[in-house]
């Protein structure tokens, strides 16, 4: 072999080397870039789990939940009354009003004892359990109770209550923090209570909430006599006489 190809092979095996020297170490350095873009994706996914989870809506600050609820009224007796007035039955009938019926939760009235009008109140307690029974609460679902009154007094009420199961949310008027801190662009402490609040009472049957309920049958004589105006593109007589169109 010459002189000359020796060279030119020693040369060539040089510049291999040379340049496996210099792309060798560019592997490690891609591989540390594509972990910090790795990481990088991870973290910004993360800040976003933890940033996405602060609550901001008045459906998940204050919401609309099922539970038991206490339902009392005080009736204030006079130590001179004989028996119930006007006045005290209405106000029972109203209360009465809420009682669920099919549910027969027992009703509690409690009269005083000990104060100055303890005769005029047991009187008119019985007036009271007269007044339910009347109003289609069973019997056996009235108890009759007596609380000690704080002073002898005064003239202390007769509680009457029962248990009820309503749509409910928790109290307004929470203010932890100024409005004017609205760097953060979020609802403040008490937004939207008030509307889930009157949401909630307006509810007749809690358990809408819930579920759908069951679908009444269906009206087939109704449903045909529509079905045949449709197709007859007939106009309902009831719908003309509730149309604001005089045309």
């Amino acid at each position: 072999m010459s002189q000359s190809a020796s060279k030119a092979r020693t040369a060539t095996a040089t510049t291999r080397s040379g340049r496996s020297r210099i792309y060798r170490p560019a592997v490690p350095v891609l591989a540390v870039a594509v972990a910090a873009l790795l990481t990088g994706c991870a973290n910004f996914k993360r800040d976003s789990i933890t940033v996405g989870s602060v609550p901001d809506d008045y459906r998940t600050t204050h919401p609309i939940v099922i539970a038991e609820k206490n339902e009392k009224i005080d009736l204030p007796v006079g130590a001179g009354d004989r028996g119930m007035t006007g006045s005290q039955r209405d106000t029972l009938l109203g209360f009465l009003d809420g009682y669920d019926k099919s549910a027969a939760p027992a009703l509690t009235i409690a009269i005083p004892s000990g104060s100055a009008n303890e005769i005029a109140a047991t009187a008119a307690g019985r007036d009271f359990a007269r007044l339910a029974i009347a109003s289609g609460i069973g019997r056996n679902r009235i108890v009759m109770t007596t609380y000690q009154s704080v002073s002898a007094e005064a003239s202390a009420p007769i509680r009457v209550a029962y248990v009820s199961v309503k749509a409910q949310t928790d109290k307004c008027g929470r203010w932890p923090e100024d409005l004017l801190q609205t760097s953060e662009n979020k609802h403040y402490a008490d937004f939207g209570c008030s509307y889930q609040n009157n949401l909630a009472a307006q509810m007749s049957n809690p358990a809408d909430l819930l579920g759908p309920r069951k679908q009444t049958p269906i009206d087939a004589e109704n449903r045909g006599n529509v079905i045949d105006a449709y197709r007859n593109r007939e106009i309902s007589d009831e719908l003309l006489g509730n149309s604001e169109v005089d045309y």
